[in-house]
């Protein structure tokens, strides 16, 4: 005999993660929806993956470069901008992506009943998509600037990458549920995001190394949970810089403290989220 048992929600504080797994059919649907939806009726399609983190890059060049002549450790300029893009992109990416999770989803979320946590989560594994093949395009130039004799010197801190990104998905992931929550009942945040994102990347070294940075700016690093890894990524392929170990340490705690606290303010947030939209 088939039962149906109901009983109250669970507490804010505990996240089913059973119920995540049972729905994982629909979670890597929506990854896959994400992925062929984005470029789906442009004229280049999936080009743009390649052409977005090559313009930008050049665009850095070419104002901070070559007009402002900002320091870049002795780099060449390419590669500098290009090896801290590639994983800014993928944090802002995640970012985005679960920020307006539940805005973006809201006609589903009112008629059909999934996990709410599950399309942020999808949103780390969708632009992961994204950050290969950016990484791929940084390791050509990376190669071409080898094989030239350029004055890098990449180190077996390389073999870290993975570390790297799962930290970038995870402060992403982490702010994003946070700016969520908010945005179901302050929705002046979606409108905010794009400046905020824009200052959160002018106070991260990706367009100034953290050695250039004046003493009396360096908390504003220290804190900053993206200034670690984006600096450990360039010293590991350009061998340019010396991530210092407290920023290292800082930038990974921090990362967690703001995951953590974004699940379970996500979780209270979700459960009412229908009433308030």
């Amino acid at each position: 005999m088939h039962r149906t048992h109901i009983k109250a929600n669970q507490p804010w504080w505990r996240i089913n993660w059973r119920e995540l797994f049972e729905y994982r059919d629909l979670f890597w649907l929506t990854v896959h929806r994400d992925l062929t939806s984005i470029y789906k009726q442009s004229v280049l399609g999936p080009l743009w993956f390649v052409l977005q983190p090559v313009m930008t890059t050049v665009v850095f060049t070419v104002i901070f470069g070559n007009f402002a002549k900002m320091s870049t450790d002795g780099l060449p300029p390419l590669l500098f901008y290009m090896s801290g893009l590639v994983l800014w992109n993928y944090f802002q990416g995640v970012l985005n992506g679960a920020a307006s999770s539940l805005m973006s989803n809201a006609g589903v979320l009112r008629k059909v009943y999934f996990p709410r946590l599950l399309p942020p989560l999808s949103s780390v594994v969708t632009y992961l998509g994204h950050f290969l093949i950016n990484f791929m395009v940084f390791l050509g130039f990376f190669t071409y600037f080898l094989l030239h004799g350029s004055d890098i010197h990449p180190s077996w801190w390389i073999l870290l990458l993975p570390v790297l990104v799962l930290h970038c998905a995870c402060v992403g992931l982490g702010a994003g549920l946070w700016l969520s929550a908010m945005t179901i009942k302050y929705r002046d945040v979606s409108f905010a995001l794009p400046f905020l994102t824009q200052l959160w990347m002018f106070a991260s070294p990706v367009i100034l190394p953290s050695s250039n940075v004046p003493a009396k700016w360096k908390w504003i690093v220290a804190v900053n949970p993206m200034s670690g890894v984006i600096e450990l990524n360039r010293f590991a392929f350009l061998g340019a810089g010396s991530p210092d170990r407290t920023i290292l340490i800082v930038s990974f705690l921090v990362g967690i403290a703001l995951l953590v606290s974004g699940l379970f303010i996500f979780n209270r947030a979700q459960r009412t989220f229908v009433d308030t939209i």
